[in-house]
């Protein structure tokens, strides 16, 4: 048996350390403020809602650690990707960068002016992924999977048969780390379906180039092989020698394999933590809502108060006359005409 080759399975730490050392790109100032300028940085870079895409990655499966996959999907992806800055929402995407009124970047704000305070740069355009503004995968997902791995079809030869070779999904043979894996939208979903499968979709993964290039009529979303072989989509080949990454994704620091029940119970405490949320906005409307009453009423009565005590005095003259009426002291006649 060959000895697996590990020497491409780097730390968080390495994969932060090489980022670091793209100066002018926006994923290596936004390390460089989260490793060393933290302070500086905390009111743009909030915790969960501006990440790096290659240190969200924890573990890949063991079949692609074994055979060089980290340094290969980091190659299927590119460079431009792999640095790419992760943002929860949209008002995320909106810190990172401002603008004047002709257009132009305001490099005194946002991330631009953050890494002129630290001394680099920004130079060029950045990728921004946002997880509020994509599509999630809309299929099932795998039944007991703690992972939440997603039913994908699996891909059958015009024959009938299984093509040989295949290895499976890339978007499930990525294992998230425990502290990654509940990282999900206001909507509800993962990393998996909203982030993973829009980056990878259907690419599959085949043990050698021949068993990938065997099972083209089946490949419609992409194909890598543990070889090297790309195929970025149908008719699109990737050739030549590869391309080497320095940015590659992270080893996991902790444990991947979760008890069964684990994903349903997580999934059952964040539920219930957006459940107390949306019972507390609705007694903040009704609070709004009984002040606004509250209110009314208060004005009504002030009303009524100040018209009784205006009335008061017409009344206590129509009183008088009346008892003067049955005193017989004032002709019924002047009475009517006072009233009137």
């Amino acid at each position: 048996m060959e000895a697996e080759d590990y020497t491409h399975v780097e730390s968080e730490e390495e994969t932060v350390d090489h980022t670091i050392k793209h100066e002018k790109s926006a994923a290596g100032i936004l390390c460089s403020l989260k490793t060393s300028h933290g302070s500086q940085a905390s009111h743009l870079l909030a915790p969960q809602r501006v990440l790096l895409l290659s240190v969200i990655f924890s573990i890949l499966d063991h079949v692609l650690y074994s055979s060089s996959g980290s340094r290969l999907l980091a190659e299927y992806l590119g460079i431009e990707t792999m640095l790419a800055i992760v943002c929860k929402t949209s008002d995320s995407v909106k810190g990172l960068e401002t603008y004047e009124k002709d257009g132009s970047i305001t490099k005194s704000s946002g991330i631009h002016g953050l890494g002129i305070s630290i001394g680099r740069k920004l130079d060029g355009r950045f990728l921004v992924i946002c997880l509020e503004n994509l599509r999630p995968y809309s299929g099932e997902f795998i039944c007991d999977d703690p992972q939440h791995r997603l039913d994908l079809l699996k891909p059958r030869l015009p024959n009938g048969e299984p093509p040989p070779g295949f290895l499976g999904f890339a978007v499930n043979m990525i294992n998230i780390d425990n502290d990654k894996l509940f990282c999900v939208t206001a909507n509800g979903h993962g990393l998996r379906e909203i982030l993973f499968y829009n980056l990878f979709s259907g690419l599959q993964v085949y043990r050698t180039r021949t068993d990938m290039l065997q099972a083209l009529p089946c490949t419609s979303s992409g194909a890598i092989s543990l070889d090297g072989g790309i195929i970025k989509t149908t008719g699109m080949f990737s050739l030549g020698n590869r391309e080497n990454i320095a940015v590659k994704f992270p080893k996991s620091c902790g444990t991947s394999n979760l008890r069964a029940n684990y994903f349903e119970t997580a999934r059952r405490i964040t539920e219930m933590k957006w459940d107390k949320e949306r019972r507390l906005e609705d007694m903040q409307r009704e609070r709004v809502l009984l002040d606004h009453t509250r209110y009314n009423f208060d004005i009504k009565k002030k009303e009524l108060l100040k018209f009784i005590a205006e009335s008061s005095s017409y009344v206590t003259q129509v009183i008088k006359a009346l008892v003067r009426i049955l005193n017989n002291s004032v002709p019924i006649q002047v009475v009517i005409h006072f009233c009137i």
